[in-house]
């Protein structure tokens, strides 16, 4: 559990980032090369590379070297932790509402005219 907490950190905290979920977006069409995230962004390589090591860490991306080219592309099931995560706060809220809807029901129900 404890491990399962400090991964879905590291991929919110991943995720915190304007400029990380922008690479995310585009490595949803596919595969890309550093160079090719790095060119809609307004900062120098070394920083694209930083936010690729966090995405890396995370889980999110997986990158491959071939020669001199690093590609990196979306882990496979990567998102699942967190729209677990999601659903788990969903449902929570989804019974604590459905219980004031039953409340103020009753309630209503008992008010005198």
């Amino acid at each position: 559990m404890i491990e399962s907490q400090a991964n879905l950190d590291r991929m919110f905290h991943a995720l915190s980032d304007r400029s990380r979920r922008g690479m995310i977006d585009r490595l949803g069409r596919g595969p890309a090369s550093v160079t090719e995230l790095a060119a809609p962004l307004a900062v120098a390589l070394p920083t694209v590379m930083k936010h690729l090591q966090v995405l890396e860490e995370s889980g999110l991306v997986l990158s491959e070297k071939s020669g001199r080219v690093r590609t990196y592309r979306l882990q496979q099931d990567a998102f699942a932790a967190v729209e677990r995560w999601v659903e788990q706060r969903k449902i929570q809220l989804t019974t604590t509402f459905d219980r004031l809807d039953h409340f103020l029901a009753n309630e209503t129900e008992t008010l005198p005219e």
